[in-house]
């Protein structure tokens, strides 16, 4: 019997062959695929995070290393805006032609300092200097023509002077009686301190951050030796005694249709440990948009929802904070509506932009600054022409940087730096552009938080409170402080005057030494300033 040549051999065809491998075969090849496929997410997931770690490492080198400031570099400009680039060469040019065409002066080195005149206020003491050559070479006599005047400004360290009260003293030759003139009524009952040096050692800590033992040092070198334990004494008395100041403080800033809240963390010191656990000070400013204003600050030993709650629960109005849950329930009762700060979102924005890159980001923060663009001009506008302007000009760019986040948020990865930062824009967008529905809304809580700043500054040189009443005290210190600083005045005038009037002045005329009510000793008051605040929008008809 013969066999078949090689070449009769029937072929089965590949595809033919793939179908017919055996089952087990066929599982594992599966099982590769969806390996893979799940390693492939992994990767990319991990990727995702190794990008969010490296932008957080690179936010805290910001933060610890960096410039403060948020405006974007050269190259993002000239791809962002090149038609107002094209618009500001032709600006140049134009200077540079009229530069031209004026007379030439010689140029002022950069970065040199220009000499202020000295304050025309103050005392001048004069030295007189005459040469003591009186002929000329030539054997003329010199003969005066005038004077050349120069000034500098000198000072002498702090100086201490003691006021003596002299009590006229009298007698009744009848009844034996003998009577003296009443001591007048002070802010301390029978202390040292009179009203000046009271108000230069609250300044001094509360304002100028200088605590007690440097005080103590500076003084002695003064030549006057103020004990330190003394000095906490005073701060102690005058705290208790400004209380009712600051509890009408606060009902000033509640009458308002709007107000800021914002909280800052410092260190409070915990009995018996010797460590320091975390306090925080809430702070409720008004907004710059009224002519009176006023800045509270309220200590206390949490960051609980609960101390905005107490301090608002007659509040109502619009709120305008960032978007802490503890202000949520607030604004769950309906009374309260929700503004958000525009700031905390575009600062989100820039930080993917600048420490990742993101050109989606820098986008949007190029739409943030046309808002502030429209925001710098209605910033001296009343509210109703404020209002208008935005509802023209600011409504459609917020309509434009709505559409944006929307179409670009499809494109990134859940965990992308980008990604979080338009979350938090689209999740708070009601909250964001509440201001473009009134007048009276700013549009960011930048007001408060520069409010804070002096506050940040100065738990730098104090490192911490000593106790909750001690940190309650400098609530009230700073809130009057503050808030005399803003009504443009001398916080020591302020504080000294009210350490002299305030013992003798009634409860229904307290109103009159609130700092937007404020002036000093002697000047009139009109009744209109003493009187409350009260909202023209939404007076009662």
């Amino acid at each position: 019997r013969g066999k078949l040549p090689p070449c009769s051999t029937p072929r089965t065809p590949r595809h033919l062959m793939l179908h017919r491998r055996p089952p087990a075969e066929t599982e594992t090849l599966q099982e590769l695929r969806q390996l893979l496929a799940r390693m492939q997410g992994e990767l990319k997931f991990k990727q995702t995070r190794i990008e969010a770690l490296n932008f957080e490492i690179a936010r805290l080198k910001r933060w610890r290393f960096g410039s403060s400031s948020e405006s974007l570099d050269t190259s993002t400009q000239a791809v962002l805006f090149d038609c107002l680039l094209i618009d500001t060469a032709l600006e140049d040019r134009a200077a540079s032609d009229a530069l031209k065409a004026a007379p030439a002066t010689p140029p002022r080195t950069k970065g040199q300092a220009v000499r202020q005149a000295l304050p025309a206020k103050l005392p001048r003491i004069e030295h007189h200097h005459e040469i003591t050559q009186t002929h000329c070479a030539c054997g003329q006599a010199f003969k005066r023509i005038g004077e050349e005047v120069s000034e500098q400004l000198d000072c002498v360290p702090a100086q201490f002077f003691v006021l003596r009260h002299i009590r006229g003293k009298y007698a009744c030759a009848c009844c034996q009686r003998v009577q003296a003139a009443p001591m007048p009524a002070q802010i301390i009952d029978k202390g040292i301190p009179a009203p000046g040096l009271l108000a230069q050692v609250a300044v001094a800590k509360h304002d100028d951050h200088l605590p007690l033992y440097r005080q103590e040092e500076i003084y002695a070198r003064s030549g006057v030796h103020i004990a330190r334990s003394s000095m906490a004494q005073w701060i102690g008395i005058c705290g208790v005694r400004l209380a009712p100041l600051a509890q009408a403080l606060k009902q000033f800033i509640l009458s308002h249709a709007v107000v800021h809240a914002d909280e800052t963390p410092v260190q409070l010191l915990a009995p018996g440990r010797g460590k320091t656990k975390k306090a925080y000070v809430w702070v409720y400013r008004t907004t710059n948009f009224v002519p009176q204003r006023a800045v509270l600050f309220d200590f206390c030993t949490s960051r609980g929802g609960e101390h905005p709650r107490r301090v608002l629960q007659d509040f109502e109005g619009t709120l305008v904070t960032d978007d802490y849950s503890g202000y949520h329930q607030l604004q769950r009762q309906g009374r309260i509506k929700a503004a958000l700060c525009m700031a905390h979102a575009r600062r989100k924005l820039f930080e993917a932009h600048q420490l990742n890159g993101s050109e989606i980001a820098a986008q949007a923060v190029a739409l943030i600054a046309k808002l502030y663009e429209v925001e710098r001009e209605a910033r001296e506008f009343e509210p109703q022409a404020r209002l208008l302007l935005r509802q023209s000009r600011s409504r459609p760019i917020a309509q434009a940087l709505h559409a944006w986040l929307l179409a670009q948020r499809p494109n990134l990865a859940k965990a992308d730096t980008t990604a979080r930062a338009i979350d938090y824009s689209l999740s708070n967008w009601p909250a964001l552009t509440r201001y473009l529905e009134d007048g009276n809304v700013p549009i960011d809580n930048n007001a408060v938080e520069n409010a804070i700043r002096p506050l940040a500054i100065g738990r730098r040189n104090w490192l911490f409170v000593g106790s909750q009443q001690a940190g309650e005290r400098a609530a009230v210190m700073l809130s009057l402080i503050e808030s005399a600083k803003l009504n443009g005045h001398d916080p020591w005038a302020y504080l000294k005057d009210v350490f002299e009037r305030l013992p003798t002045l009634k409860n229904r005329d307290l109103e009159l030494l609130l700092p937007h009510n404020w002036k000093p000793a002697g000047v009139p008051v009109a009744p209109a300033a003493a009187s409350s605040y009260s909202d023209p929008n939404n007076s009662a008809p």
